[in-house]
């Protein structure tokens, strides 16, 4: 087929033109947005579509995977088409950049949206108030009897359950490390880990149990059961406040000391073995080996762990929520947001408890951040 002299010559030139600079970063970032555009529209049929459910489950793996692997090679060619210099400053943005906007808009877009929704009425439509007043929500986190408790009882969660987790999680590495049976006992241990907190919550909820008395009424409840064996008498375990608290946090033990051992034995192995033999061959204990060896040399390992569970009992919700729904003076911070959200309908005060846990939790997770990043300046 004869393609006409001048149709030619308007393709020599749009090449050429292509072929300059200027064109390839306009072709390069023309490129990425029609790449942007066939995955929104993937995303509406996603959201939109009433298509059977397999065809749309189909849809969604090639459209994530596909997505993904189509954006890092559009991205990586168009680094390719800048000049050498930009090019290789542009790149490594090519690999976090997607991971970067994702966390932009789940993590810190939200953030910002329940800030906002923190001034604003039960709604969430018009600002509670003009001046001081705007700052209801906050006053009613800070003074509200429930909220204090709530308060009262997530201190207690983080100071008892992370105390005895890492206390645990520690002991039970250091004497595990030295026993034959050693993968046994750590399976054991760790098996809570595989279980979520509602189905721990439910596991422990059935060895709280009590059913009452009566006539022809038998407990079937563990706890109970093992009092009336000793002569004593049922109790409803969970409505006896404060003890249902530490009943409570003794899951949250039995869940996290199992993390705790599996770190703390894996730093305790990296301790060099002449260090613990010098040490005993100068006369120290085990318990003096523990405290000035194993204990300074797994430092960094011990405030990483406390301060990961310390996080975790901040946020906690599963096991107040499935055990005893808050009531009972065992409410703390993030039963407290479901309520006023999902609950009670409130989004302005359920917006400001979600902020104060946010900052609560943040130092920790600064100081968590500052001893990895220690960590790895030491290797």
């Amino acid at each position: 087929m004869n393609i006409p002299d001048k149709t030619q010559s308007t393709f020599s030139k749009i090449k050429n033109w292509f072929a300059t600079k200027a064109g390839r970063i306009l072709f390069s970032i023309f490129i990425p947005v029609i790449t942007l555009m066939i995955l929104w529209q993937g995303f509406i049929f996603l959201r939109d579509s009433n298509a059977p459910q397999l065809i749309i489950t189909i849809v969604a793996i090639l459209w994530g995977v596909g997505g993904i692997a189509a954006l890092f090679f559009v991205f990586n060619w168009l680094t390719e088409q800048l000049p050498r210099n930009l090019g290789q400053k542009l790149q490594p943005f090519v690999f976090i950049g997607p991971a970067i906007a994702i966390i932009g808009w789940y993590l810190v877009v939200p953030v910002f949206r329940t800030l906002i929704l923190s001034f604003k009425n039960a709604l969430g439509m018009d600002w509670i108030g003009e001046g001081l007043a705007i700052f209801e929500n906050y006053r009613f986190v800070f003074t509200d009897r429930i909220m204090l408790e709530a308060f009262r009882n997530n201190l207690l969660w983080m100071v008892i359950g992370t105390s005895f987790s890492v206390a645990f999680g520690l002991v039970i590495a250091v004497l595990a490390d030295r026993s034959k049976f050693e993968k046994i006992y750590k399976a054991i241990i760790f098996m809570p880990m595989a279980i979520s907190f509602v189905g721990a919550g439910v596991i422990w909820k059935f060895v709280y149990t009590y059913r009452g008395e009566g006539i022809g009424i038998q407990e079937i409840g563990l706890l109970n059961a093992v009092v009336l064996a000793f002569g004593g008498q049922s109790q409803p375990w969970l409505s006896l406040p404060p003890w249902n608290n530490f009943l409570l946090i003794i899951i949250m033990i039995w869940l996290q000391t199992g993390y705790a051992m599996v770190v703390f034995s894996s730093a305790i192995k990296g301790i060099p073995e002449e260090l613990l033999e010098a040490a005993r061959i100068d006369g120290a204990n085990e318990l003096q080996v523990f405290f000035k060896i194993t204990i300074p040399y797994i430092k960094g390992t011990l405030m990483t762990v406390t301060t990961t569970i310390v996080i975790f009992s901040l946020k906690l919700f599963d096991i107040v929520r499935v055990m005893t729904g808050g009531n009972n003076n065992t409410n703390v911070i993030a039963n407290e947001f479901y309520l006023q959200r999902f609950t009670y309908g409130n989004t302005g005060r359920a917006s400001a408890i979600a902020i104060i846990l946010l900052v609560a939790v943040i130092p920790v997770v600064v100081s968590n951040v500052r001893q990895f990043n220690k960590g790895r300046r030491a290797f």
